[in-house]
């Protein structure tokens, strides 16, 4: 089967995939420089989550800067910015994540949603699946999107053991998520791996890279 390379820059064949800073082409050698730097990267950003008294759009932009701007120039901005007129699509559907025009909008709606601790407790994968719409990145937005949320859920006094989830139950349930927002799918799933308590920085940064290094991530 052939893969259709994403190129929204239009300028795959000299800069690389997705305009990579080593101009490398093949994207499973940019996955695993990605997976190595998220590894670096994710402690300090939870900490840098930590000090933060509230959660805006501009952290989550600082998020996925503060990750991968060692591989993308263009880490930190979002997809009004880099692609503003390119759908993203998903197993054959063209309409599963948010416009690059509503990619703020959506995002800070489910900010808005994981701030209201009582609303993140009953409703985790709904809140979830909102920020997974909102894709706002080309690239590294599974493990932008979950960092952020491992925040959130801090905030509110638990955690989820993402781990114990079925790779292909999480992916098929997400999807199901997207095409049906808010109607309890993602609820379903992630209720059953709800823990109460919150645990430290250390452990949800360790947690976050065994979970990636399974590819736990729903990439486009």
């Amino acid at each position: 089967m052939e893969f259709k390379i994403l190129d929204p820059f239009g300028d795959y064949e000299t800069a690389g995939y997705l305009k990579n800073s080593f101009g490398e082409k093949d994207i499973v050698s940019v996955g695993r420089v990605e997976t190595a730097t998220y590894e670096q990267e994710v402690l300090p950003t939870l900490l840098y989550l930590e000090s933060l008294p509230i959660l805006k759009y501009e952290n989550l932009l600082e998020v996925h800067r503060r990750i991968f701007s060692s591989i993308y120039p263009w880490a930190g901005q979002d997809r009004s910015v880099t692609a503003p007129h390119i759908a993203i699509a998903k197993a054959g559907f063209n309409t599963l994540f948010a416009h690059p025009a509503d990619v703020r909008r959506a995002a800070e709606y489910a900010l808005q949603q994981g701030k209201d601790k009582s609303y993140l407790r009953a409703h985790p994968g709904e809140v979830f699946g909102q920020l997974a719409y909102s894709h706002p990145f080309l690239e590294g937005n599974g493990r932008t999107i979950l960092t952020v949320y491992a925040d959130l859920v801090r905030r509110a006094g638990f955690h989820v053991v993402w781990e114990q989830i079925e790779k292909q139950e999480f992916l098929r349930t997400l999807t199901q998520e997207l095409l049906e927002p808010g109607k309890g799918k993602m609820d379903s799933l992630v209720l059953r791996y709800v823990r109460p308590g919150s645990i430290s920085v250390d452990d949800a940064a360790t947690n976050l890279r065994v979970n990636f290094k399974r590819d736990f991530a729903h990439k486009p």
